[in-house]
């Protein structure tokens, strides 16, 4: 098995994370243009880019750590699993990503983790600033 495991501090308070990464609209503002998501426990989040469509069902729910089993999308991706955990520090939030469970380190997973490192640059952005860059 392989994971992506991305660490950041965001400049803003675990809520304000949290809001962003559960809610249809911050999702919207740094990830995926087209989410339907809502901020409830079992309920399937679903995200699509074009042609791809990603149902992740949310199986951990907490200001401190929020997670997704990735059970319908492309064949690598279904059986993955997706955390953020968020920690509060000096008033900003320490952020552990994760993006685990894969079968393997294939070339896809090696794209795979340059695009989550662009898109919590873009979570980052849109928490400190207002602005991300979905796509």
């Amino acid at each position: 098995m392989a994971d992506i495991r991305l660490n950041l501090v965001i400049k803003v308070s675990p809520e304000k994370v949290y809001d962003a990464i559960t809610t249809r609209k911050g999702i919207e503002s740094w990830w995926c243009k087209q989410t339907t998501a809502k901020p409830e426990k079992g309920f399937v989040n679903v995200f699509v880019f074009g042609q791809f469509r990603n149902e992740m069902k949310i199986t951990e729910l907490s200001h401190k750590r929020v997670a997704w089993d990735c059970i319908n999308s492309i064949e690598e991706w279904t059986g993955t699993k997706v955390s953020f955990d968020l920690e509060e520090r000096d008033g900003n939030t320490l952020l552990r990503f994760t993006h685990g469970d894969w079968k393997s380190a294939t070339d896809l997973f090696a794209s795979c983790n340059y695009d989550w490192a662009k898109f919590l640059r873009s979570l980052k952005s849109f928490c400190e600033t207002g602005e991300g860059e979905p796509r």
